[in-house]
């Protein structure tokens, strides 16, 4: 089968590589504009968007509660232990994942700040372990991803 597109997505691999230093966990959530980071920082990169983060330590706490997540929603989404993570339940743990735990901490603001809710929930429960993740799944099991443009 002949690749449609002109693009070398290995070029674009090894570029995107090279230019994102610190990997957001939620980069898909960002994208999505479900939630918002005020540690994200916006990257355009072969005329498509990429998100990177400015801080390591905070880069960590994502990525423990990310994996979380994962953990937790594997039973809620059906999804097989060894199985790989489709996008749109990926869409569903990150997006539903933060409105969850946005919901939990009673947070009024109109866009969740992924790692400010992070932070506020390690202050209230004492670390990303105490989420209550099973009041977080309810929102990761009805969070819908928006319909695709026709």
């Amino acid at each position: 089968m002949r690749e449609m597109s002109g693009y070398n997505e290995d070029a674009y691999r090894d570029a995107r590589e090279s230019t994102i230093a610190i990997k957001c966990p939620f980069e898909r959530a960002l994208l999505a504009k479900c939630s918002n980071c005020l540690l994200a920082r916006r990257l355009l990169l072969a005329e498509r968007e990429a998100i990177s983060c400015t801080d390591e330590a905070a880069s960590a706490e994502c990525k423990a509660f990310h994996a979380a997540l994962h953990a937790n929603a594997r039973f809620a989404l059906h999804i097989a232990p060894d199985a790989p993570w489709p996008f749109g339940k990926e869409i569903r743990a990150q997006c539903g994942g933060v409105l969850g735990l946005k919901a939990v901490l009673d947070d009024g603001s109109d866009m969740a700040d992924i790692h400010g809710l992070l932070t506020d929930g390690i202050a209230r429960f004492g670390g990303i372990e105490q989420l209550p993740y099973s009041e977080i799944m309810r929102a990761v099991v009805h969070y819908q991803p928006r319909k695709r443009r026709k």
